[in-house]
């Protein structure tokens, strides 16, 4: 697993160049995503097509993820990061002008791609820059710049499309995206990494699947429980305007109730980070599992605005004080041979619990009530916090060190 280097990367030399365009990225695609569906709806798609072509985005990730990992160790993380930004920006200025659908979908899919690129490149390079002790803060904060970002984001696009179109909003985007890849090209170069040149390379570099194949086990274990993670935070996001839909409650409640919450889920990244950096990843992994998981099995039972609001929150809290904790157990386990594309498999795991989550609600649905539904993620949730239980202090950093002497 990463051994801690000799070396490391000042922490406050970092927040420009690596906070910078994640927040100015996550602003722009904030401001978008709210109107994706109304600009597919706008292009002729039923209701059923629109809620695919937002979807599509999701897509793109999983399959990005992957290359994205081969990607970096073959080009080094700046080159990849700009590369990335500017075909993000690229996919808005489509999406800003196209009139067909089509065009709008493979403008979404791609945006997906850049996003696992971008994403990717990050977390490889702060895993490698950042000393082992620090290393959740760091993380957790990143996670907290692109909650920022996407808080600030649909405000933006909202006045925007109020004074111009919603054209005027994905151009927006790409601005931003750009912004984003220029900020990136002041990332201080990593200690002690040589820049990549396929002539100089004598050796010839790890397979991405000889690289999964090695650390199946990590992946088929702790693997599973970001996975349980990120699906039981995307899930939060789905059914609770959905309840409180169901309930009610009109959309201008439903932004505030999600306002409040977002507002909480922003106060505790830095908090979490520090909480893991001192007394470990299972302090944070664990609580906020608990919490969301409650948060669920609560749900079914709120039937005012107050009341839904107050459950969101309790969840926002459970979101917010486990920012970065995918990132963070992601950089622990990564091995110092095949970084890069383990962290690729790594973000690919994360990505298909964002995917099946809300999936999930849709299944059961189907056949069961809502509340069914938030009963059955509340019982997911507290299996997943059974789950990391057993499997994080397994691979705490601590305890490989200890093996190791």
């Amino acid at each position: 697993m990463t051994a801690e280097r000799g070396e490391t990367i000042q922490w406050r030399s970092l927040l420009v160049p690596i906070y910078g365009p994640t927040i100015l990225i996550s602003i722009g695609m904030g401001a978008v995503l709210p109107l994706i569906a109304l600009s597919a709806l706008d292009l002729g798609a039923s209701v059923a097509q629109a809620a695919v072509v937002v979807g599509l985005i999701g897509v793109g990730q999983l399959a990005g993820d992957l290359p994205a990992g081969a990607l970096a160790h073959r080009f080094g993380e700046k080159p990849v990061l700009l590369a990335a930004c500017v075909v993000e920006a690229a996919a808005m200025l489509v999406a800003s002008q196209t009139g067909s659908l089509a065009v709008l979908s493979t403008a979404m899919f791609v945006s997906g791609l850049s996003t696992a690129v971008f994403g990717l490149a990050r977390h490889a390079y702060l895993t490698e820059a950042v000393a082992a002790h620090f290393r959740a803060r760091a993380l957790s904060t990143l996670g907290g710049t692109f909650r920022i970002g996407s808080f600030i984001g649909p405000f933006v696009g909202a006045l925007l499309v109020d004074q111009f179109s919603i054209g005027a909003t994905y151009a927006f985007a790409a601005c931003m995206s750009l912004s984003g890849g220029l900020l990136s090209l002041t990332l201080p170069s990593l200690p002690g990494v040589a820049p990549i040149s396929p002539v100089d390379n004598v050796e010839r570099p790890p397979g991405l699947w000889s690289v999964l194949a090695r650390h199946r086990r990590v992946l088929l274990t702790l693997g599973v429980g970001v996975l349980l993670i990120s699906a039981a935070r995307a899930t939060r996001q789905s059914i609770v305007p959905l309840w409180a839909e169901s309930q009610g409650l009109d959309a201008s409640t439903v932004s505030v109730i999600f306002g409040i919450s977002a507002g909480v889920d922003m106060l505790l990244f830095y908090p979490g980070g520090a909480i893991m950096d001192r007394f470990g990843r299972l302090w944070v992994a664990l609580p906020a599992m608990v919490v969301i998981g409650a948060g669920f099995l609560v749900l079914p039972l709120t039937a005012s605005a107050v009341a839904i609001g107050l459950v969101a929150c309790l969840m926002g809290l459970g979101n917010g004080i486990s920012s970065g904790i995918v990132l963070t157990l992601g950089a622990d386990v990564a091995p110092e041979e095949g970084r890069r594309q383990f962290l690729g498999g790594w973000r690919l795991c994360a990505d298909i619990g964002n995917v099946a989550g809300p999936g999930l609600i849709s299944l059961i649905t189907l056949a069961f009530p809502l509340a069914a539904a938030a009963v059955s993620l509340g019982a997911i949730a507290w299996f997943g916090a059974g789950w990391l239980a057993k499997w994080v202090p397994a691979y705490a950093p601590t305890r490989r060190r200890v093996k190791a002497g």
